[in-house]
């Protein structure tokens, strides 16, 4: 099996090619964007790969680090820093991102999402903590 660098480089090259769609591997058929922040202590531009649901215009994603009991880093990039660029079929864009951490719009925000991407729904219970939810706004 390949290193995690080199599997990111395959599957970001699958959805450049097939205008954002992933056509093979675990994730073929999955919504996934591509959103660039800046390390909250370094600074250095970092990306993610996130699997997304719609809120109307907005693409939410959510914190999970795959079940994991800690938030993914990129949480605390985008805390420190919102502004975003998001990667997403055929087209880049700027936006602003925010995180819900708890409240009504970060429950409703989570029970659409896993309707949507109903795999979403074991990770509560399997990471031990609320699953932060986060808005990506489009700038412009």
């Amino acid at each position: 099996m390949a290193d995690a660098s080199q599997w990111e480089e395959e599957l970001i090259a699958d959805m450049r090619s097939n205008g954002g769609a992933v056509t093979k591997g675990p994730l073929a058929g999955h919504p996934l964007l591509l959103m660039r922040s800046h390390g909250a202590k370094s600074g250095e531009l970092r990306q993610a790969i996130l699997t997304y649901s719609r809120d109307g215009d907005d693409y939410i994603v959510a914190g999970t680090a795959g079940g994991s009991p800690t938030a993914p880093a990129w949480i605390y990039n985008i805390e420190a820093d919102p502004n975003v660029a998001i990667e997403q079929g055929n087209q880049t864009f700027e936006a602003t991102a925010r995180v819900i951490k708890d409240g009504p719009e970060r429950d409703r925000l989570w029970t659409q999402h896993v309707t949507t991407l109903p795999w979403f729904a074991p990770y509560p219970e399997q990471s031990g903590r609320l699953i932060p939810m986060v808005r990506l706004t489009r700038v412009g």
